[in-house]
């Protein structure tokens, strides 16, 4: 049986939060890719992520002097967030102007810093998992990179609201 493997697991509410943090917003992208804005809509959900998750490296090495969340993640930085911030936020308002005409600028700024917000939320959840767990990276599959956790937990977190405000804004 499970639990004598892991002893003081609360295995439904393990079993709920697995489904919580993984199924939900992996359905949530599936279900993006189903919009009317279809494949774009998703390729600007990554792309935003993905410069978000950049500039924040980039601006925080360059600029990074306070740390945003010492105890969980002590490289990130308060600085390389607001890297984040900017050029998260603007990839989601300029190129959403090809993908998502539709939606209002100012509309797709706000978008773009909850996206950021959320990836950043996602990015220090999994890092306080693992701190929790005691390892360094999720997986091995991807050396050097946190694991393959690492490569999508921004999106975890941004995904449902994004897909909330494409399907009901």
């Amino acid at each position: 049986e499970y639990r004598a493997l892991t002893p003081g697991l609360d295995f439904p509410r393990f079993l709920l939060s697995a489904v919580l943090y993984l199924a939900v917003p992996l359905g949530a992208l599936a279900a993006v890719r189903t919009l009317d804005a279809g494949r774009e809509a998703l390729f600007l959900l990554m792309l935003t992520v993905m410069v978000s998750d950049t500039a924040q490296y980039y601006t925080g090495r360059l600029f990074g002097r306070r740390p945003l969340a010492p105890t969980i993640s002590p490289k990130k930085t308060i600085e390389g967030a607001v890297g984040g911030f900017v050029f998260g936020s603007l990839t989601l308002a300029v190129a959403g102007a090809w993908w998502l005409p539709r939606i209002d600028v100012w509309l797709r700024v706000l978008l773009g810093v909850a996206i950021v917000a959320l990836g950043i939320a996602g990015d220090l959840f999994e890092s306080s998992l693992k701190r929790a767990a005691g390892v360094k990276d999720s997986s091995a599959l991807i050396p050097g990179h946190g694991g393959i956790l690492d490569r999508i937990d921004a999106l975890l977190f941004a995904a449902p609201v994004y897909y909330v405000v494409l399907r009901y804004v």
